[in-house]
């Protein structure tokens, strides 16, 4: 039989319940307290008994109210990414307490637009929120007034907090002393003079690694997978990642420098690594700055890893290997083809990297043995080069001292503004940073043409061709794959394809910058050769792979 539809009976006596209105109950309040202690409130009387004390006491004072749920965390409140703050909101969307309960505002939050957002999810979600120690509560227009007034404070001490630690970090730098922060791996920080000090249980690895880095010209993830291989465990106890030994390779303070911000200190504490050693690897890591390369650093055996450049595409050739029957057949790919594969737009054919590899070793072998009447015209050339583009330099020398002047000058105006309270840091502080870095390009700039207004173009020392002829030699007869590979980045700026041939560059040598002996397990840094590039088109032509 077919019935009327009907309307559902309508209830009575029991309000709709809206967004940011609680439903109404019986029974006592359901209470959420929430508790936090942050990274600076290790001497303040924030801790977490002394929160959770202070919450039962205030509840037990309420008739109605009793405690149902307690979260807690020990993290900053610049973030609402807390864990025990997460597990609040899930409980309070759930409907498992009707207020959420705090010590102080600022134990909920700090930031003025956090704490107006989590408000809004409490409200979202039917529940008040309440503060013990401050007359703050969001069931009433006045508590919600004094939860927006507090928020502010809230945000200005934290800012002021900031301020005042970063002062002392600067500070601290200042006088050679560690500003703080994790340390670094090989160092202790003495307790009482706040100066690091050699760890001795790790100071031998850090060795280590700089070793592997410099003189077997290990990438940073072969030197991470060999650390682990011998089980060899990081500062926090974990395996080693390659950015973690290249977050080492750079690193000043192994040279006993302190350097934080703009602070740079020198001789602050005792290094680990002579400064010599230390530029051997920046060098390094610049000729390997390529982040599209980084894989291929990390095959010692392939010779010319990051001093390949596709002609089609223009990024590097990495070292690649395919396992034929009887033995391994050794390549340099377009990175371009290697990531990915079919579907890549380069079709730069693959080069024989056993071939490629001897062919250039000789080539530079042989440059070396009869480099005297090239280097003349060499000479000669880069002076012409020089004293047609010394009027250039100069002007541009001169207008980028006026721009610095300008820019120095307008980064003051802004701090004198903010300083007269004219403009907030909301609006100085951008344009402050962005002042900064137009600085720092413009005196790099200057600084570069300096030097070379000051560099005149001379052939090197007899005695240090020499020198590198009988290095090369020792490389050719008796040098180790590490050697033959260190000997090639050292004095290889790059190696051209072209459809000629394959084009070395060779560096030319004079007393600037340091060369690792030919064989890595002997000899010192004071040993080392010292090179550098002074043209970039000395080349040899017509090799075919």
């Amino acid at each position: 039989m077919t019935g009327h539809p009907t309307s559902p009976p309508k209830r009575r006596g029991r309000r709709a319940t809206t967004a940011g209105t609680p439903p109404e109950r019986t029974g006592p309040c359901r209470v959420c307290v929430y508790i936090r202690r942050s990274t600076d409130d290790e001497h303040q009387p924030f801790s977490l008994d002394a929160q959770r004390a202070a919450l039962n006491k205030y509840v037990a004072a309420k008739d109605d109210w009793t405690i149902v749920a307690e979260y807690e965390d020990d993290a900053s409140g610049a973030t609402t990414e807390r864990p025990g703050l997460q597990k609040a909101l899930q409980a309070a969307k759930a409907g498992l307490f009707d207020v959420l309960l705090v010590y102080r505002l600022d134990r909920f939050s700090r930031s003025v637009a956090n704490l107006l957002d989590l408000i809004n999810q409490l409200e979202q979600a039917g529940v008040r929120f309440s503060s013990a120690t401050e007359p703050v509560d969001t069931g009433g227009p006045f508590g919600r007034m004094m939860l927006q007034l507090l928020a502010v404070f809230a945000e200005f001490e934290r800012n002021i907090i900031i301020d005042r630690v970063k002062s002392g970090m600067t500070a601290k730098a200042n006088k050679g002393k560690w500003a703080g922060g994790t340390r670094p791996y090989g160092y202790l920080v003495e307790p009482r003079t706040h100066t690091l000090v050699p760890h001795p249980e790790e100071t031998p690895t850090l060795r280590e690694i700089f070793r592997l880095y410099t003189q077997d010209r290990l990438g940073t993830r072969a030197i991470a997978d060999a650390l682990n291989t011998r089980g060899v465990r990081s500062r926090t106890g974990s395996p080693w990642a390659g950015y973690t030994i290249n977050r080492i390779l750079d690193n000043p303070a192994y040279t006993g420098d302190i350097a934080y911000g703009d602070v740079y200190v020198p001789d602050a504490h005792e290094p680990l690594i002579d400064r010599a050693t230390y530029a051997i690897a920046q060098q390094i890591a610049n000729a390997r700055g390529d982040t599209q390369t980084q894989r291929a650093m990390s095959d010692s055996d392939y010779y010319l890893t990051g001093l390949l450049t596709c002609p089609q595409c223009g990024h590097r050739y990495i070292g690649t290997s395919a396992n034929g029957r009887t033995r391994r057949y050794r390549y340099y790919t377009c990175f371009t083809r290697t990531r990915y594969g079919k579907a890549a737009t380069c079709t730069a054919p693959r080069i024989a990297a056993d071939d490629i590899d001897q062919l250039v070793l000789q080539a530079l072998h042989d440059f070396y043995a009869n480099t005297d009447p090239v280097l003349i015209a060499m000479i000669e050339s880069a002076t012409a080069q020089r004293e047609d583009t010394t009027d250039d330099r100069h002007a541009e020398l001169a207008t980028l001292s006026t721009r610095i002047t300008a820019t120095e000058a307008a980064i003051n105006r802004y701090h004198a503004a903010f300083e007269a309270g004219t403009m907030d840091d909301t609006s100085a502080g951008p344009r402050i940073r962005e002042l900064r870095d137009q600085l720092a390009q413009q005196q790099a700039r200057h600084a570069q043409l300096d030097t070379e207004l000051a560099t005149q173009p001379a052939a090197p020392e007899p005695d240090t061709l020499a020198h590198v002829r009988t290095y090369l030699q020792q490389v050719m007869a008796t040098g180790t794959t590490a050697a033959r590979k260190a000997a090639i980045e050292a004095l290889i700026a790059e190696v051209q394809l072209t459809d000629q041939g394959v084009v070395p560059v060779f560096k030319i040598p004079t007393q600037d910058t340091p060369m690792p002996p030919p064989n890595p397990d002997g000899g010192t840094n004071q040993d080392r050769l010292r090179v550098r590039t002074m043209v970039r088109s000395v080349g040899r032509q017509g090799l075919e792979p």
